[in-house]
């Protein structure tokens, strides 16, 4: 018979000191603030899973001074095996709106009301302090006041703004005439299911209501969702539009032009950021520092009334460590419904008729290629996408001009956020995917007979 073996197995905080946790839930946030000197949650670990409760995001933050950042995103979480110079590959698998409503619409500055850029330094116009905390005296625009003197301090206030409530099953919204606006607004934490530790103004308190009876589709995503960058920056400044705000401020936070390369281009408001995504993001700091947050429950290209529908929700991210990877910024691929219609894999048919004309002009064979979504971003457009151009180029090893080809006649440029963020699209070849260790991915995510 046999004698038994004893099993040693190491003691669990061990095993999270050298893997790391399998999950991580989160529902800590930053003042606004992403820096790389400040501790992060986790080690979660490679291959394991971030879960959080996220806050909304533009307009609660951005009526609320002492948030230094004009979003409210989760703490950063470490993930154990990622060194700067690599990548993390972060599978979106679910998000949930959890908000019943919101409110949401075009801006205007109150220019006594800040100090250089009203995203990050908010000022109380009398007291002349900067950050102030700040209280809500009953509801409607004027309702942000200062605690030490009562004055109205919001930074921000709408020029057409809209109160939208959402079914049961978060599928439609319908925004909400003067009354109905003003009764959710009575309750405005409540309609927009703050998270506990969420310390923003809710912005159904202003109870904007200039769009009524309008419906919109809701398809949820997030607006933020990256890693930290390697020097401190304010997290709806973490992208080369809203970056370019910082150089030369007259705040806390402000940076040289070249400082901007230290980004990591997290706040993207790419509607294509959602369920069933991947997305491939650098690391630029020691465990990448993985944060989410700006939920937004939908929104059309460009983002054009520069805010949409900003909800607190849950997400379940799986991240992966991809060694070596040393990108610039973030390298994204939809789901295969959210590619443009040229970029989409080949049907059998296409396949077998394209075999037919190579055939016929005697080629030796046809490129096997795969889709692919080149994030760039700029303080304008033309910028952005001169910025994506040449991500693209640098990741697989081809010209700027053969780029531009392929974005052409296999692909598009979409924009994501007007005025500096868009997405470079293209079939690239599966060779060239094989070789910076992509192609494992895309399979995922398009199938295995690519």
């Amino acid at each position: 018979m046999a004698s038994e073996q004893s099993v040693t197995t190491k003691p669990a905080q061990e095993l999270i000191e050298t893997s790391g946790h399998e999950t991580v839930y989160v529902d800590e946030y930053v003042d606004g603030v992403l820096d790389p000197e400040k501790p992060m949650l986790g080690p979660v670990r490679d291959g394991g899973h971030i879960v959080s409760n996220t806050a909304p995001g533009c307009w609660g933050p951005m009526i609320t001074p002492s948030i230094r950042g004009g979003h409210e995103v989760t703490k950063p979480v470490f993930v154990n095996g990622a060194e700067v110079g690599d990548a993390i590959a972060i599978r979106i698998k679910e998000i949930t709106i959890t908000s019943l409503a919101t409110s949401s619409g075009n801006d205007q500055w109150m220019d006594d009301r800040f100090q250089g850029d009203p995203y990050v330094a908010g000022r109380c116009p009398k007291c002349d302090v900067v950050w102030p905390e700040t209280c809500l005296d009953g509801i409607g625009q004027d309702s942000v006041r200062c605690v030490e003197c009562g004055e109205d301090v919001t930074p921000f206030k709408f020029t057409n703004g809209y109160t939208i409530y959402f079914d049961n099953n978060r599928e439609v919204g319908v925004t909400l005439n003067e009354k109905s606006a003003r009764a959710i607004g009575a309750n405005a934490a409540h309609f927009s299911s703050l998270p506990e530790n969420s310390v923003q103004n809710p912005i159904l308190t202003f109870c904007p209501s200039d769009l009524v009876g309008v419906v919109a589709r809701l398809r949820p995503f997030m607006g933020q969702l990256g890693t930290t960058p390697a020097i401190a920056m304010p997290d709806s400044h973490n992208a080369g539009d809203f970056g370019t705000f910082l150089v030369g401020a007259p705040h806390a936070y402000g940076i040289e032009a070249d400082d901007l390369q230290h980004r990591t281009d997290g706040h993207m408001d790419i509607d294509a950021v959602r369920a069933g995504s991947i997305l491939i993001c650098p690391v630029k700091v020691p465990g990448g520092g993985v944060y989410l947050g700006d939920m937004h429950a939908l929104q059309g290209d460009g983002e054009i009334a520069g805010h949409t529908c900003d909800v607190s929700g849950t997400v379940n991210l799986q991240v992966h460590v991809l060694k070596g990877m040393s990108i610039d910024g973030p390298i994204l691929l939809p789901v295969e419904e959210d590619l443009p219609y040229l970029a989409r894999p080949l049907t059998q048919k296409e396949q077998e008729t394209a075999n037919a004309v190579a055939s016929e002009w005697s080629l030796d064979g046809l490129e096997q290629s795969a889709p692919i979504s080149v994030i760039g971003t700029g303080p304008d457009l033309n910028a952005a996408t001169e910025n994506g151009l040449a991500r693209a180029s640098n990741l697989l090893d081809m010209t700027v001009p053969e780029v531009m080809n392929r974005a052409t006649i296999t692909g598009a440029i979409e924009i994501g956020r007007h005025p500096g963020v868009v997405q470079v699209t293209f079939k690239a070849p599966t060779e060239k995917l094989e070789e910076i260790g992509l192609m494992s991915l895309v399979r995922d995510q398009y199938g295995t007979d690519l």
